[in-house]
This record gives structure tokens, sequence and C-alpha cells, in this order.
């Protein structure tokens, strides 16, 4: 049984690039494909659960002022909210 189920809807997205190991990004479409989603699914939905399970995370983030609406650039990622 898959972790991850078929997105149902579009959600609002924004653009990310990375950089994965080989073997990770073959996995990730493999995984993408067994669930017949999208390779950006599989990585979103990968970190919400993520971010979901560690409470030593969820405890920092609230100690942090929310900046979400602009762009950033932290820890090599440029990210660009739409």
């Amino acid at each position: 049984m898959a972790l991850l189920k078929t997105p149902s809807k579009k959600p609002k997205t924004t653009t990310l690039q990375v950089r994965l190991e080989e073997e990770v990004k073959l996995k990730l479409e493999n995984y993408a494909e067994f669930i017949d989603a999208t390779p950006s699914y599989v990585m979103s939905e990968a970190l919400k659960l993520l971010f979901k399970k560690d409470e030593e995370f969820k405890h920092w983030l609230d100690q942090r002022p929310s900046s979400d609406d602009h762009q950033k650039n932290e820890g090599g990622l440029l990210t660009k909210t739409a």
C-alpha cells in the first residue's frame, strides 16, 4: 500500500530547482509512476510528511517570525512564491 495518495486537486504551486542523487531521482520517478502522480507531487507530499512528523522542527518553526510572503534564498535554494 502506498504511503502517499494520488492527488485529488491542483493546489497553488511555486517553482524550486533542486539537485538530487541519481538513485534518488530514479526512485522518485518510479514512486510517482507507482501512485499515478508527478514527481513534484511526491516531493511535496513527502516534505509535508517530514514537517508533520519532526517535533523538534515544529517547535523551532514556532519560534520564528513568519516570512512566507516574499522571495527567499536560504541554504542555497531559491524559491519564488506564485
